[in-house]
């Protein structure tokens, strides 16, 4: 067992209560110390996942609160945990804290109790990941695949394609050992149909991220069209609030102006976007500029026009993203045959059907049922064992399979890698940086 360790596992502000948490071979003793049960039960004997009232002391202050004691290995550590359930004022939770480090624990480093879970066997490298991510999300959809992904949805699947392999390796060994029985042309089949099934199962993983990228990175909408458009009205309108300058002088936007909404929990990252005009002052012509650096870099494009005219036939011409044409100011008549969806910015008719269109076209039906593939560093190491999967396939009938076993082996470490059998500790000790001290 581990050295105790201790930290105040609540956020660092004023609430209801403060939690201090304590993981190690004498988690119980050092609470002990601390909190003087209410009861006649010493705190060594407190059952397991029990609250217990009583008085708690702190360096220079007492509280009165609760105790529970969480018994190795039936702890989210798989160490003995002890926590202490305060009252939630800042300076009286780090009172109680200096008075536990005072009686023998030590200060937690970030991430060191979800670390010391993974090193006991309670969660995988990945799922630890995915908890970084329910942590840190800055959208709903982020926090429900890391959610998925907490919950060992990616482990599973990679545990089931290194199993496979497990066995295919198992059979290959066997082979080696016994060359005079001459089975090796009889199992070259049997070994492709499961290296194809195990590629399979790792394309069907890769294919996953482009749901998971936007995800996590939100998707990208570059509102672009002629100076007067309506563009700054429309960016506001579908925010909620006055972001953008809006004028009838043609030109008020000269830079990039940004924007974030959710839509079914995706983040939408918008930006109002300089006119685009052939003449144009020197400043407008750099807002031009980076507007069109703007749409070149876009998932989704929203040209709004009055009028679809030469001008906007041209815009539309450069841009490679889908498009959505929006006629705006429908308040003041405008229509357009041409456009996919007439708004008010005014009024906001229209907005919300354009968000409806904005996800369909974003966000296909059912490209994030499931999705837990958000990881950039699961992404990697799902394609490297693509290409070892691949090269291992397309040797197979010229190589003797023994040659076969060392890509089959280095796809087995690989995915390794995202679970945490293969992890190195530069990539562990990165992961486990993202938390805070008390997680």
């Amino acid at each position: 067992m581990y050295e105790s360790i201790a930290a105040i596992a609540t956020a660092p502000a004023t609430g209801g209560i403060a939690v201090i948490r304590i993981s190690g071979s004498t988690a119980a003793e050092v609470a002990g110390k601390v909190f003087t049960p209410a009861g006649k039960r010493a705190v060594k004997d407190f059952a397991h996942g029990q609250m217990y009232y009583g008085k708690i002391a702190g360096s220079g202050v007492t509280d009165y609160g609760y105790c529970v004691i969480f018994r190795a290995p039936r702890s989210f550590t798989g160490e003995d945990v002890a926590e202490l359930h305060c009252h939630g004022g800042v300076q009286l939770s780090r009172a109680i804290l200096k008075n536990i480090f005072a009686n023998g624990a030590r200060p937690a480093q970030a991430g060191e109790f979800t670390r010391r879970a993974f090193l006991n066997g309670k969660i995988s490298l990945s799922s630890a990941e995915g908890m970084a991510d329910m942590i840190n999300g800055q959208s709903l959809a982020e926090v429900r695949a890391g959610s998925l992904l907490y919950s060992e949805k990616l482990t599973n699947k990679v545990k089931d394609i290194q199993s496979a392999l497990t066995d295919v390796l198992a059979q290959l060994g066997a082979d080696a050992d016994y060359p005079e029985e001459d089975i090796e042309a009889a199992h070259t089949d049997n070994v492709k149909a499961v290296l194809i099934d195990a590629l399979s199962g790792v394309n069907g993983l890769v294919n996953a991220y482009s749901g998971g990228k936007k995800i996590k990175n939100g998707i990208s909408v570059a509102i672009c069209g002629v100076p007067n458009a309506g563009k700054s009205s429309l960016l506001n309108a579908m925010l909620g609030y006055d972001k953008a300058i809006v004028s009838a002088e043609a030109g008020t936007t000269r830079d990039v102006v940004e924007g974030c909404i959710q839509i079914d929990g995706v983040n939408f990252n918008l930006f109002d976007t300089a006119g685009i005009r052939q003449s144009a002052g020197s400043v407008e012509s750099i807002g031009i500029q980076r507007a069109r650096r703007t749409l070149e870099g876009s998932d989704l494009a929203l040209l709004v026009f009055e009028e679809f005219g030469k001008e906007e036939a041209d815009i539309l011409s450069g841009i490679t993203c889908h498009v959505i044409k929006v006629c705006s100011k429908t308040d003041l008549g405008a229509f357009s045959p041409q456009a996919d969806i007439c708004v008010s910015a005014v009024t906001g008719d229209g907005v919300d059907k354009l968000k409806d269109m904005m996800r369909a076209a974003a966000l296909p039906a059912g490209s994030l049922d499931g999705a837990f593939l958000i990881e950039e560093r699961h992404y990697n190491a799902l394609c490297r064992a693509q290409t070892a999967l691949s090269s291992a396939i397309e040797h197979i009938d010229g190589y003797p399979l023994d040659v076969i076993s060392i890509d089959i082996k280095a796809c087995w470490d690989i995915l390794g890698e995202i679970t945490g059998e293969t992890a190195g500790e530069e990539v562990i000790d990165r992961i486990f940086s993202k938390f805070c001290v008390g997680k």
